[in-house]
């Protein structure tokens, strides 16, 4: 089973980035699934439901999401009832949507699973606890979990933690793709991070002026989603169709002129 990943998709400019490329890429890759991380989609903040059916058009079957899930309100309605999306599931059990999915490919079932990470990010559960409670409730041994977070040790001991019971844990939220992409030694592929279909010159997809003034007074200053030159970062992981198992993990990314 292969499966193909786009990371966080910041905005307009990021879903045009993803438009050009991901037709070249299905055609030389031939993944069994597209998924991407889409809680920027939206002005870089949030997924709306137009943006929802914009997305799967191009023929993306699923997607994560993160902190930015409840940015919003239109897509609260899809959460509990659409399918392709998923919100962390280790976020209250009151909120609206639900923490993992399954979709038929080939002839297997794949769990989707979102995760917050605790460090640096907003209150959550456990995401450790979360994923065995949610792992114990699975028929499949084909599992793929973004693992949304700020810190790469928290990435890190996680992807750890579940080697050998997920097929993969990507890392998603800081925008800078990673070069440690790899199989554990139970068979999990993991990566830190998978980077960003946005704005190359950006602060992770947003505008750098008031990114920078932001830093230097200390006060709060509005961004939009920077334009121009753009990248798209992916990866590409393939399983191996009886055990579930990583057979490899590979980093994409192309660069868009303006």
């Amino acid at each position: 089973m292969r499966i193909l990943f786009l990371a966080d998709i910041v905005g307009r400019t990021g879903r045009n980035a993803v438009a050009k490329v991901l037709p070249e890429w299905r055609e030389r890759y031939a993944p069994d699934i597209v998924l991407a991380n889409g809680e920027n989609a939206a002005g870089g903040k949030g997924i709306t439901p137009e943006i929802l059916n914009d997305l799967t058009e191009l023929g993306i079957a699923g997607f994560t999401t993160g902190n930015h899930i409840w940015d919003k309100k239109e897509i609260y309605p899809l959460l509990d009832s659409d399918p392709r999306i998923v919100r962390p599931a280790n976020y209250s059990p009151l909120a609206p949507g639900k923490g993992y999915t399954c979709f038929e490919v080939l002839d297997k079932k794949l769990a989707v699973i979102s995760l917050a990470g605790r460090v640096f990010m907003e209150n959550a559960d456990c995401p450790f606890r979360k994923f065995d409670e949610i792992h114990a409730q699975l028929d499949t041994p084909f599992v793929f979990v973004d693992f949304h977070g700020e810190a790469t040790s928290e990435k890190a001991c996680f992807a750890y933690y579940v080697d050998g019971r997920a097929s993969a844990v990507v890392g998603t939220h800081t925008h800078v793709q990673t070069a440690d992409e790899r199989v554990l030694p139970n068979g999990t592929a993991f990566i830190t991070d998978a980077g960003m279909c946005g704005a190359l010159h950006s602060s992770i997809g947003m505008e750098l002026e008031p990114s920078i003034r932001r830093f230097l007074t200390g006060m709060p200053a509005k961004s939009d989603v920077a334009k121009g030159a753009a990248v798209v970062c992916a990866v590409l992981i393939d399983l191996d169709r009886t055990t579930g198992k990583a057979l490899g993990i590979q980093r994409l990314q192309k660069r868009l002129a303006e």
